[in-house]
């Protein structure tokens, strides 16, 4: 074997290990499905069925509060995504939210994904969707055909 084909199947190799880490963040969020928290006794009031956040439980002799069996979950820090992939896109990599061109400068394509800013006018997101595909970075919230994964 070449020098040349001996590079090339190493990158490829690092190509897959990095295709498997995001299939497996992909898999973890997915598999980790959380109860909707509904506040307590939402069913019993009307007053509720049009706000159904969660609040607090915080009487003295709530079942919630208490976490006793047969009684709606109460929200709690177990519920949480692990820390590595907490912030993370689908996809695998850290979301970002960019206004101008110079805040792709300290920006790696291969770590992040952008999100332009919702209060850019119409010119300057045509132009920041411009150099941040030559860049090679994913851009998630642009409208029009190949923009994601371009």
């Amino acid at each position: 074997m070449s020098l040349n084909s001996e590079e090339s199947i190493a990158r490829r190799l690092e190509v897959l290990r990095t295709l498997k880490a995001k299939r497996r963040i992909a898999l973890i969020k997915r598999k980790a499905k959380k109860p909707t928290f509904l506040r307590w006794l939402w069913w019993k009031f009307s007053k509720f069925e049009n706000n159904l956040k969660w609040k607090k439980p915080r009487g003295k002799d709530n079942p919630v509060r208490l976490a006793l069996k047969g009684y709606p979950p109460k929200a709690s820090a177990g519920y949480s995504l692990p820390a590595k992939i907490k912030n993370m896109h689908p996809c695998g990599l850290k979301p970002v939210v960019i206004r101008c061109t110079k805040d792709l400068e300290s920006l790696d394509p291969a770590k992040h994904v952008i999100y332009i800013a919702s209060n850019v006018g119409l010119k300057k997101k045509l132009e920041l969707i411009k150099v941040a595909k030559s860049k090679g970075f994913k851009i998630i919230n642009a409208q029009g055909e190949g923009v994601y994964g371009s």
